[in-house]
């Protein structure tokens, strides 16, 4: 049986997103919960190391939490937020990089914008959109479908 070891806790006004990984990192536990449902979840998970982001309501769910055996950790906004951008942005800016060296690319979106902005705009405007697909996938549970070629 694959018990939770880890718990990350993302927490927002009413529904927050909970990822749970055993020792060896494979993914066992990944829902939403409404406030209402977060105690109770806490509850019937055996102890274990739960990770949230500081802000407003954290340190009040994190007493809750601890209460109930876990050990809980809060991280600075600045570790969790701006890496996760930071990554994103490096990434469209490799893949502008390969779009400026090949003369071409599948997104004709991508080539109009980096004709009429500056590269650093283009790679934001890519890293969001890759945010965006990201965060649609994981909500919905579906994988990524390359779409069809377009070449500009």
């Amino acid at each position: 049986m694959n018990e939770v070891i880890t718990i990350g806790v993302d927490l927002a006004k009413n529904v927050f997103q909970v990822h749970g990984v055993d020792a060896e990192g494979s993914v066992v536990v990944r829902r939403q919960l409404r406030r209402g449902q977060m105690l109770a979840f806490f509850k019937k998970q055996p102890p274990c190391l739960v990770g949230m982001e500081a802000c407003a309501t954290s340190h009040h769910w994190g007493r809750e939490i601890e209460a109930l055996g876990h050990q809980v950790r809060l991280m600075p906004p600045r570790y969790v937020k701006p890496y996760l951008r930071m990554l994103l942005v490096v990434g469209a800016l490799s893949v502008i990089r390969r779009v400026k060296q090949a003369g071409y690319t599948r997104r004709p979106w991508l080539a109009e914008l980096l004709q009429r902005r500056s590269t650093k705009i283009a790679a934001i405007a890519l890293a969001n959109k890759n945010a965006r697909t990201a965060w649609a996938m994981m909500a919905h549970g579906t994988f990524y479908q390359e779409p069809e070629s377009q070449a500009v």
